[in-house]
């Protein structure tokens, strides 16, 4: 495996425990997936939309777009020629965008090359040293979104069991590769 399959694989498994996440997330009254807690962003809605967010800048970035707007945070910043401020509303609606990320993911993903992990790719800050311009290698943005992405989950998680959410869901890698595993055996 080089390092390219490594960094699609680690993609391959964020993008399947978002799913997992949303399914959990649909199975919870609004006042669950809104409670408040003193941990991650607040609530698991809010966790889930910044997961969502993180993955949209992080990708405009590494597409050229060194000052990415996530959709909805100012009024009228929308893609395209939609109206509104934006605003995720609903679970159906962050779902929806999200299989649509997914989908520019996976382009991204398919396209990148083994010589451009080093390539520096440039985003201004809006946490720590917020408003500068930052370079990074690519390889370890690409890393970065997944360990974020990792370490939020284990955030949700615990709010999950803290709203009594059941079954938990599963987000271990091991699991994914074994799900793979059983339904290769099937099939075959």
């Amino acid at each position: 495996m080089n390092a390219c399959d490594l960094i699609r694989r680690l993609h391959q498994h964020r993008q399947w425990v978002n799913h997992n996440l949303l399914d959990a997330a649909s199975r919870l009254s609004e006042t669950q997936l809104r409670q408040s807690f003193p941990i991650g962003q607040g609530s698991i809605w809010q966790s889930l939309v910044h997961l969502q967010a993180a993955e949209y800048v992080w990708l405009e970035a590494l597409l050229g777009n060194d000052d990415p707007l996530y959709p909805g945070d100012v009024p009228g910043k929308l893609p395209g020629n939609q109206q509104g401020d934006g605003r995720i509303e609903s679970l159906d609606e962050l779902t929806k965008r999200w299989r649509q990320l997914d989908e520019r993911w996976a382009n991204y993903l398919a396209e990148l090359d083994e010589t451009s992990l080093d390539e520096p790719v440039y985003k201004v800050s809006t946490s720590s040293g917020a408003g500068k311009r930052h370079g990074t290698r690519r390889a370890d943005v690409l890393m970065h979104l997944c360990t974020h992405a990792q370490y939020t989950t284990a955030q949700v998680l615990n709010m999950l069991r803290h709203v009594g959410a059941s079954p938990l869901p599963d987000v271990m890698l091991i699991s994914l590769a074994r799900q793979e595993a059983a339904s290769g055996q099937q099939a075959g």
